[in-house]
């Protein structure tokens, strides 16, 4: 199995990590930091929005499974890539859409499948996502880790990482790993 690694910034990194953790094709998923120019951040650090960081997940797959150009068309359904610095109430540049490339390769398909969903029309305003060169991922600490799955009853996780875990569900049925 051959195995690329796409790195992406949509808000919070618990609804990312959820939605890609059940898609088919996906071998990992890691919550992390990138973007900024602080060494080593915490996470108290990056959502004091002073950082430059965001938060973002490392996604590695199979890009015999799964292109990259459709990992990139899942992104898109599940965030708000029309929201400067914002997802719903978080706001600042930790929650900021980006992509965080991997090669010039990524860089071009990240670009041709922005122009496709704006063509598409499927949100309203302009697309912000940032695309950029990934310098480093930082990797987020334990207790974010499998955030989701662990506590599914908080009140972030019902309120809005649950609903995009839906949507997803709704929009990819035929995409979502096949339970064990």
């Amino acid at each position: 199995m051959s195995e690329e690694t796409a790195t992406l910034g949509g808000g919070c990194f618990w609804c990312l990590e959820a939605v890609y953790k059940e898609l088919n094709g996906v071998t990992s998923v890691m919550s992390g930091y990138a973007g900024g120019s602080v060494p080593n951040p915490t996470y108290k650090a990056v959502c004091s929005g002073r950082t430059g960081h965001a938060e973002v997940v490392q996604v590695k797959f199979d890009p015999d499974q799964l292109s990259y150009a459709d990992l990139l068309r899942v992104f898109f359904t599940i965030h708000d890539p029309t929201t400067l610095n914002r997802q719903g109430n978080d706001v600042g540049t930790q929650y900021r859409s980006i992509i965080l490339t991997h090669s010039d390769a990524q860089a071009e398909t990240a670009r041709a499948v922005m122009q496709e969903i704006a063509a598409a029309g499927i949100w309203d305003g302009k697309l912000v996502t940032e695309i950029e060169p990934l310098a480093t991922f930082y990797e987020a600490e334990p207790e974010h880790h499998d955030y989701f799955a662990r506590n599914p009853w908080t009140g972030y996780c019902q309120v809005v990482v649950a609903p995009k875990v839906a949507k997803f569900r709704k929009s990819f049925s035929d995409r979502l790993k096949k339970a064990a």
